[in-house]
């Protein structure tokens, strides 16, 4: 009976931590889910903002995405005094070889960024928002060589919808151009801005490539750190170009001159910053906490958000060709996210016979 007890016991501890755990885990996905949601919608609104209203440095909206990475110092701090007591915890958790992975993808980091903020600069929000949904289709595909993700026929269909989406707003360019804009400088932004989507499609499976690798546990300080270093070599890229075109010198001048007054320009760039920083922490956090591939799901899910937000906060047009593309963009994403449901479902079935071999 005693030993009947002790197995009860101990089928119920660990039915009890496996809760806890799969509750922390999804709490920790929502929340960067959260972060992602705030930074994608309105990252690019206020960075769109900017340029409407006479800003034109390129380089600093680029420096932007990443720049706000100081305000993970605090969170890593409390994190780092709350453990130095136990002698059993690690004060550092990043092992040298995901530092190592943290310089390459910040690197790649900083030219996706400026590839995305040069297309913001000619595009309306409208047209970026559904290109970026194309990043989807390039996750899948990278996903697939990178980490070995199977393609169903599933992810295969949202992969040809979303390409067919980004091709109709091709095909159809010169009927969503702002006034003034040259056509040169607004198919330059279309293709930069697909480039822009087909590097973050990479980067995101390189992301879980490099977690893997390194062979560590994925706890929430190791998160924070892994995006600290990320964030600050990307801003380092970015900073050089900016010491070279005289960027921060600018700044006071631009303000001057900004339609909106200086107090409004200082403020969009910090808010800008703040936002993008989240959509930042956010992605990398969805990776972490769940997939590459999940956090492309997320991504496109937004997409409609970003659209009414544009349209009711900058009065861009909806056309037809917009509706055609989103809606692709939405039957790709239902797509996708079915066959993810169904390999999920059948998952379940093969696990429990290993769970009582162990008991």
């Amino acid at each position: 009976m005693d030993m009947e007890a002790a197995i009860q016991g101990g089928k119920h501890n660990m039915l009890n931590k496996f809760k806890i755990c799969i509750s922390m885990k999804t709490l920790m996905v929502l929340f960067n889910c959260i972060l992602l949601t705030i930074g994608q919608v309105g990252g690019p609104l206020l960075v769109r903002i900017y340029f409407l209203h006479g800003g034109k440095r390129k380089w600093l909206t680029a420096w932007l995405l990443t720049a706000g990475f100081p305000l993970l110092i605090l969170p890593i701090s409390i994190s780092y005094f709350k453990n130095r007591s136990n002698a059993s915890s690690p004060k550092f958790l990043v092992p040298p070889r995901l530092v190592a992975a943290s310089a390459f993808l910040g690197f790649l980091l900083g030219i996706d960024s400026y590839l995305y903020t040069f297309g913001m600069s000619y595009l309306p929000v409208s047209v970026s928002s559904l290109l970026g949904s194309s990043q989807l289709a390039f996750t899948a595909i990278f996903a697939y060589f990178v980490v070995k993700h199977k393609f169903t026929h599933y992810s295969i269909n949202a992969v040809v919808l979303m390409t067919f989406g980004s091709a109709i707003l091709g095909l159809h360019m010169n009927g969503d151009r702002p006034s003034g804009e040259s056509h040169a400088n607004y198919t330059l932004g279309f293709f930069m801005t697909l480039g822009a989507a087909a590097l973050h499609g990479f980067i995101m499976p390189a992301f879980e490539y490099a977690q893997k690798k390194a062979e560590v546990t994925v706890t929430f300080d190791l998160f924070l750190q892994v995006q600290f270093l990320v964030s600050m070599f990307a801003t380092l890229f970015c900073t050089i170009p900016m010491i070279i075109n005289k960027d921060f010198q600018a700044i006071p001048q631009e303000a001057a001159e900004f339609e909106l007054g200086p107090m409004k320009y200082y403020m969009i760039l910090v808010m800008a910053g703040i936002a993008l920083q989240c959509m930042m922490i956010g992605s990398t956090g969805v990776i972490f906490s769940s997939s590459s591939l999940f956090g492309g799901i997320v991504t496109s899910l937004l997409v409609p958000v970003q659209q009414i937000f544009a349209v009711f906060c900058l009065t861009e047009s909806f056309s037809g060709e917009k509706g055609m593309a989103l809606a692709m963009c939405l039957w790709g994403f239902a797509s996708y996210f079915y066959g993810e449901y169904k390999v999920n479902q059948k998952q379940p079935d093969s696990k429990p016979e290993p769970e009582h071999e162990e008991v």
